[in-house]
């Protein structure tokens, strides 16, 4: 792929770095053998210090018996000698600080121009498969906002994994064995009886309220007619829940379409069972000594009435970090939830090489009970799994109230067809995954700087509309010669320097499974450019298309397209899509 391995100038002056360190354990003035796991080049936390700064004295000091400053003089004289190195500082303690020269920061917009799309693509994941599940909703219904924000975090993660080098596979976990599949199938029967004309009255307490069961009823009633009215649940109840969860996979699928969202596998947790997979992992962690048959603790504070102490098969846990041992299996010997959720983890891992599973934040409780399986399981396989918060709905400021009992929620459907999926998109991933999301439907569509989703996009938009103007005004736009693009001043090489910073974010975001740094990023990126624009709302001078100047404008065209394309390279991996045009 096209620039996927291209040299970047964090990554030139972190192998100055390394090289210069090396020079000094050559010429002994550091020990040799340090590790150097902790060095790091990064943008100074001031942007007047310089353009890079490295803490390597700070974290060698210690290990090499030496004060900070005195590793990082002569290290700072090494560094000087790098090509592009305009200027070296010790800071403080011992910080260092880079300037690099112009023509460094011109040579990576050119690298950023030759890149394209693939600017930013690393080998970072070489190739290492990733398993991520997401969303894994009961299918006992649409999907509504409560079930968003986990689809897209999820969607940007395997996305961002992606981009990183890595081989991801999407997974949806259907939970169709439990007992809320057997309700399910009951009020597909109750609507199969009044699609044959029953008059059902209010739907019994218990069974889900939901008009979204009604085209199940009529197509089992289209199906088999009056067969299965007034027969016992036994003959009707397997068939039913069959055709029921069917259904509702069918009706989630198209949901998760409208959001662009397509999962590369559906497992299911009655095949799950039915395969003994449950029964294999159980021996497997009996085998070693992880599986007793025991009684668990009484419930903290006052006893139930109906509290007696039953023998159960218990996971041993707590030698994995968790505060108590877990029960497998319920009294009658059936699977616990957990004791399924396990087998199907061990499953997933034994095609993959690190896993992750994005829940909702009322699984908190049970994190882990499941890292602990997963780390007897596997021997400590990477398994990561990321708490979503719920989203607060909003109409101008005002709480949208729903109603579980009466079936009335809001559906993603609903939410995508009123706003659009490249604004749900984006809005879902403006926080961090663990903390509380508000989405007003006024807000996220109003046309401002207070709204990322469109400041972003406007960014985009304002750029792809300057070839449009260029091609309007007869200016040939090609790739600028250096003597050009070395009229960019400071600030316009400042955009320069936070585009370049797109591959490490990608790989900051990677490492930390956080996609919500993209938006982040892209919110900085674009705030930086309608700054830079506005300029030439003040100084005609520093306008992209300046008429008679073809030398100035082709330069300043081609930062466009450079922070243009990066831009869209961030929405691609947010799965946003970016506009040409606003509207």
């Amino acid at each position: 792929m096209a620039g996927l391995f291209v040299s970047t100038v964090f990554e030139t002056y972190t192998v100055a770095v390394h090289a210069a360190l090396d020079a000094l354990e050559a010429a002994g003035a550091i020990p040799a053998g340090l590790d150097r796991k902790a060095v790091a080049l990064e943008p100074p936390r001031d942007p007047s210090h310089g353009d890079l700064a490295t803490n390597a004295a700070m974290v060698l000091a210690k290990p090499a018996g030496k004060a900070p400053r005195a590793i990082a003089e002569p290290l700072a004289a090494e560094l000087a000698k790098a090509a592009g190195v305009a200027s070296v500082d010790v800071a403080g303690p011992g910080f260092i600080n880079i300037r690099l020269d112009p023509a460094v920061w011109i040579g990576e917009l050119n690298a950023i121009l030759a890149a394209g799309g693939d600017y930013g693509r690393t080998g970072m994941g070489k190739g290492v498969h990733v398993n991520v599940e997401y969303v894994s909703a009961n299918p006992t219904g649409p999907m509504h906002m409560g079930h968003c924000r986990g689809a897209v975090v999820g969607d940007a993660l395997a996305a961002l994994l992606e981009f990183a080098g890595h081989k991801v596979t999407r997974e949806y976990y259907v939970n169709d064995a439990g007992g809320q599949v057997d309700v399910l199938a009951r009020s597909a029967h109750l609507r199969y009886r009044e699609a044959l004309g029953e008059a059902i009255g209010e739907i019994p307490e218990g069974l889900y309220p939901g008009d979204y069961l009604k085209p199940v009823g009529a197509a089992l009633a289209a199906e088999f007619g009056d067969a299965y009215v007034g027969k016992p649940e036994s003959d009707w109840l397997a068939l039913f829940r069959t055709r029921a969860v069917d259904a509702m996979l069918a009706l989630i699928k198209a949901d998760l379409a409208l959001l662009g969202i397509h999962h590369d596998l559906f497992s299911s947790e009655a095949a799950v069972q039915a395969a003994g997979e449950a029964d294999r992992a159980e021996a497997e962690l009996r085998a070693k000594g992880y599986v007793y048959e025991g009684v668990l603790e009484p419930p903290k504070g006052e006893l139930p009435d109906d509290w007696e102490p039953v023998e159960l098969t218990l996971f041993r846990s707590t030698a994995f970090g968790d505060d108590v041992d877990r029960p497998l299996k319920k009294s009658d010997g059936s699977w616990t939830y957990f004791g399924a959720d396990m087998a199907y983890h061990r499953l997933k891992a034994e095609r993959s090489d690190q896993l992750i599973d994005i829940w909702g934040a009322d699984h908190a409780g049970t994190v882990k009970r499941i890292q602990a399986a997963v780390a007897a399981l596997t021997g400590g396989k990477p398994f990561d799994v990321k708490l979503v918060q719920m989203v607060r709905l909003f109409r101008a400021g005002e709480p949208v109230k729903m109603s579980k009992r009466s079936g009335s929620f809001v559906t993603l459907a609903d939410v995508v067809r009123e706003v659009g999926k490249d604004v749900v998109r984006f809005m879902m991933l403006t926080r961090r995954a663990d903390a509380p999301l508000d989405f007003d439907f006024a807000k996220v569509v109003e046309q401002s700087k207070d709204n990322p989703v469109f400041y972003v996009q406007y960014a985009h938009a304002r750029i792809h509309s300057l070839a449009r103007r260029a091609a309007e005004a007869g200016i040939a736009v090609g790739t600028p010669p250096a003597a050009d693009l070395a009229r960019l001043d400071d600030t316009e090489l400042d955009l320069v320097r936070l585009a370049a910073q797109w591959p490490r974010i990608i790989e900051a975001a990677a490492n930390a499974h956080e996609p919500h740094r993209i938006a982040f990023y892209l919110g900085d990126l674009a705030a930086a450019f309608h700054a830079n624009w506005n300029r030439g709302n003040d100084d005609p001078s520093k306008r992209y298309l300046i008429e008679g100047d073809p030398g100035i404008t082709n330069a300043r065209l081609a930062l466009a397209r450079g922070l243009g394309q990066v831009i869209a390279s961030g929405l691609h991996v947010m799965g946003v899509t970016p506009v040409e045009e606003m509207h």
